[in-house]
């Protein structure tokens, strides 16, 4: 687990960015920090890895400036969502040092349980197998479909600021980017299965699999919550939400919304 508290430390280190905001912990800091651990994980294992594992620490930079760079982008050059965001979500001026450093070391520890798979196979010293090259295809589709997302949210904004989205991967399903990153999270999961040793490791890669998820599945309560206050009037919207699944294509889940428990 040596290696694994390492990587925990790495991810504490680039995600501390949220004490500058404390959004930042699960958001900026987030991308870092995965794409902080594959750097880390490649210098770790230099001259020891196959060209599959090396490819899976490489994917994790990939993901993690991607994801880091478009919210940094967003966050910071884009006023029209600085403004809007300004009404749903707290500043955390008045949250306590305790409470942050909570959210810190509890978001880093998700990271590391995230990425474990790959992790845990370099530890273990394992060798290429069937599963993580199938791992890292479903992992690789799942960028090119959140990345095709925020594109494609952001051309439509553009053109209609003031209209939801429903073109593109938004016909056929509400959260094209959630499920995108579902996707990429259950490849480093399924590339991992056989590599696993003991019940410790097999709990790590199972909390950071399933926290993603519930995390995805919150944050798509809160934005179905927040477009249902900004279009709930508009006849095509209520047609739109009460057709087209949210998180997951052609799995007739069509609200979140009255499941309180996903506070996420």
């Amino acid at each position: 687990m040596l290696l694994f508290l390492v990587m925990f430390a790495v991810a504490l280190v680039l995600s501390s960015i949220g004490f500058k905001k404390y959004v930042w912990f699960i958001s900026i800091g987030y991308g870092l920090a995965v794409a902080a651990i594959g750097a880390a994980l490649l210098i770790a294992g230099r001259g020891q890895l196959s060209a599959s594992t090396m490819c899976a620490c490489a994917l994790f930079i990939v993901y993690g400036l991607r994801l880091g760079g478009y919210l940094a982008f967003r966050e910071l050059r884009s006023s029209s969502y600085n403004f809007k965001m300004k009404t749903e979500i707290k500043s955390g001026g008045d949250m306590s040092m305790v409470a942050k450093c909570a959210i810190w070391i509890s978001a880093a520890l998700l990271y590391a349980c995230e990425t474990c798979p790959v992790i845990f196979r370099i530890a273990n010293g394992s060798e290429t197998d069937a599963l993580l090259v199938i791992g890292m295809i479903i992992s690789v589709a799942g960028l090119v479909v959140e990345s095709a997302a925020d594109l494609q949210k952001n051309a439509a904004k553009r053109v209609n600021p003031r209209r939801f989205v429903d073109t593109g991967l938004y016909r056929i399903v509400r959260c094209p980017n959630y499920f995108g990153e579902m996707l990429f999270w259950t490849g480093v999961f399924v590339g991992g299965i056989t590599v696993y040793a003991g019940p410790l490791q097999w709990v790590a890669a199972l909390l950071g699999y399933l926290g993603i998820i519930y995390v995805m599945f919150g944050g798509a309560r809160r934005l179905e919550m927040r477009q249902n206050r900004s279009y709930g009037n508009d006849p095509e919207y209520r047609r739109y939400v009460a057709t087209t699944p949210i998180m997951i294509p052609l799995v007739p889940l069509y609200s979140v919304e009255k499941y309180k428990w996903l506070v996420a």
